[in-house]
């Protein structure tokens, strides 16, 4: 076997190791450590703290814990001493990280956590140390032996916190009932949040700026009025602005093929009668639904009325991160 993949490998297993260690050590410690944080919410905010690799660790845990309801951030320890401390507050939860238990910057917070009552859960593989004796909660992260070879690196023991800190979040967000609907409001940006939160009329083309024919008019005249839009159909509506008919590219080629005198006959007489519309207060991906469930590419849009306020094609649901 090439070298390289033997260490690999080998690295492997002393991480899936590690983390087996770690699961079979899961005890009451966890659960208090789950119910400390969902009973200090939402007066109060989990508070991660860690030096070097613990505080990278630490980073990730205050993201997953702020992205799954819980609200969290990350203070750098150091900073912690030069006036970053006022940061916390005596609801909030502190969640430090330090594999020997001994980092002097965390040490050098102590004080200040423990005099204003603010409640410590301690992960640390050093039981023993002076940090896990300050800790209301410890979670024990020792592992039989790190995937370094000299011992020194902290591989396989920030690869089981990491897990815990995961661990925490999921815990509290099922015990939450947090759903899709809330990690979208925090993921505005993302696929899922595109596709929870941009709705119609956020994508769509405004009535103005829609190929619309009022009136009777022939299908060739229809067809500069489909060239300006660039939807690939025109809407025609009645004198009271409700659609009551589409005339699409498809249409067009269709009349070809039947010989039509696309110059003298109305639109009215080769128009689609039976089609589909899309609320603007609705979903972007029902648009997107309703696309695929009647192989169309372009929707009326309406409001609550049946009133044309715009339309909408697959073209800017794909553009907007909809599809």
């Amino acid at each position: 076997m090439n070298k390289h993949l033997e260490i690999a490998k080998k690295t492997f297993d002393i991480e899936i190791s590690a983390l087996n260690f770690g699961k079979e050590k899961l005890n009451d410690d966890f659960n208090r450590a789950v119910e400390l944080i969902k009973n200090s919410i939402p007066s109060g905010r989990v508070i991660v703290m860690g030096m070097g690799k613990s505080g990278h660790i630490g980073n990730k845990i205050a993201a997953t814990l702020a992205s799954t309801g819980t609200p969290a951030f990350f203070v750098h320890p150091a900073e912690a001493g030069h006036g970053d401390l006022g940061m916390l507050t005596k609801d909030d939860i502190v969640i430090a990280i330090s594999q020997s238990g001994k980092s002097d910057e965390l040490l050098r917070v102590m004080p200040y956590i423990k005099r204003n009552g603010i409640k410590l859960i301690m992960m640390t593989g050093g039981l023993d140390s002076p940090l896990a004796k300050y800790s209301d909660v410890l979670i024990d992260t020792t592992v039989p032996e790190e995937a370094c070879p000299l011992g020194l690196a902290p591989t396989a023991s920030t690869t089981l916190t990491l897990a815990f800190g995961d661990a925490l979040a999921v815990c509290l967000l099922t015990s939450r009932g947090f759903t899709e609907n809330d990690f979208a409001e925090t993921h505005p940006h993302g696929a899922l949040g595109r596709k929870l939160l941009v709705s119609v009329e956020d994508v769509m083309s405004k009535f103005d700026d829609s190929p619309v024919i009022k009136g009777d008019i022939s299908i060739k005249d229809a067809l500069f009025v489909m060239s300006s839009g660039s939807l690939g159909f025109v809407i025609v509506v009645d004198n009271k602005t409700k659609p009551i008919g589409v005339f699409t590219d498809g249409d067009l080629r269709r009349c070809l093929d039947r010989d039509i005198d696309i110059k003298n006959a109305l639109l009215s007489t080769v128009m689609t009668k039976s089609f589909t519309v899309v609320e603007g207060n609705q979903l972007a991906v029902q648009a997107v639904e309703l696309m695929e469930q009647y192989n169309i590419s372009t929707l009326p849009v309406v409001n609550n009325n049946g009133v044309l306020i715009g339309a909408i094609n697959m073209n800017q649901l794909l553009n907007a991160g909809i599809v």
